[in-house]
């Protein structure tokens, strides 16, 4: 099978195309919860066009509904849009969360799904800068994916606590904080999440021998609606790293390192900056087809508030094609 050559140094013109990605995400038993997130990249594929650069990494993110209050970089590589060209994407990510923390005077008590919306735009500015945009639309509901995940775990693992407590329960969302109410919804609640504009700069191109590495900003606006607790209500400040290598002719290896600076606080509890690795292996099995994996880390934007699902942060493993 012969090697996948490597074309120009530049994502596509138009990256318009119809990805359903298939991911399993397994996170370590310490995490009362395993949100569970599918996303579908929309658009439509040039009649005869083939990326033999790869799709590159997988735009997941932190999704644990409380620790994405704060701005959350997804993952990235490090080429940047050509010059005068436009990418958009449209991504939807449903997420299933449960969570069921005590004692009486902390508690967290959580079972919903969000559905997120989000609207990318990039645009390539020079030959090593890009400028992008995300706007995304949250809803949060009762969900269709507790049955499927019931009968998974039964089959797997066992039911986790979490879920038996609460296999009686169609929606909840109270979290108690010294014996007070401090955040708290209704199902069918919805509204425009967090705004991010996000500047990416190219600094060094692959060779032979040398990754490309790229800088990337990015600025968190407070248009989050703070009452539905779809945002924190300020601003937020964020620098990543992206690398990216291609290997032995067929595996493209990306690394991807966010550092997220959150201002204010929500619902009482003060903030801390966060960071977030990611390691990606991607093998050009065709020049129409991939297989990706992912090992992810999110550390998490609270401290010292008691329970782990706000301390904690999430570790997970993705795979997938594309």
């Amino acid at each position: 099978m012969d090697s996948v050559k490597r074309g120009e140094r530049y994502l596509p013109d138009w990256i318009s195309r119809i990805d359903v990605k298939r991911r399993g995400k397994f996170r370590h038993p310490s995490w009362s919860s395993c949100p569970i997130a599918g996303l579908l990249i929309a658009g439509c594929l040039p009649s005869g066009f083939v990326w033999t650069e790869g799709f590159g990494p997988f735009p997941v993110r932190n999704f644990q509904p409380l620790q994405q209050l704060v701005l959350s970089l997804p993952g990235d590589r490090a080429p940047v849009v050509r010059p005068g060209t436009l990418d958009v994407r449209l991504e939807f990510a449903e997420t299933s969360s449960i969570f069921n923390v005590g004692p009486p005077q902390d508690a967290v008590i959580v079972k919903f799904e969000t559905t997120r919306c989000g609207l990318f735009l990039r645009c390539g500015a020079t030959d090593k800068l890009e400028l992008g945009l995300e706007v995304p639309v949250f809803y949060r509901w009762d969900g269709f994916m507790g049955g499927l995940i019931t009968q998974t775990e039964r089959l797997t693992s066992g039911l986790s606590p979490a879920r038996a407590a609460l296999s009686n329960t169609h929606f909840a969302f109270q979290v108690l904080h010294n014996g007070h109410t401090v955040m708290a919804g209704d199902p069918g609640a919805s509204g425009q999440g967090l705004r991010c504009s996000s500047p990416s700069i190219k600094f060094l191109t692959e060779t032979a021998s040398m990754p490309a590495v790229s800088l990337r900003g990015a600025v968190k606006l407070p248009t989050g609606n703070q009452a539905e607790f779809f945002g924190s209500g300020s601003p937020d400040f964020g620098l990543g790293l992206q690398v990216e290598k291609l290997v032995a002719g067929r595996f493209v290896l990306d690394a991807d390192f966010d550092g997220v600076l959150p201002t204010g606080s929500i619902a009482g509890f003060s903030l801390q900056p966060t960071i977030s690795a990611m390691a990606v292996a991607e093998y050009l099995w065709s020049e129409n087809l991939s297989i990706t994996a992912h090992f992810d880390f999110y550390s998490t934007p609270f401290h010292g508030t008691g329970p782990d699902v706000f301390d904690k942060g999430v570790t997970e493993t993705v795979l997938g094609f594309s």
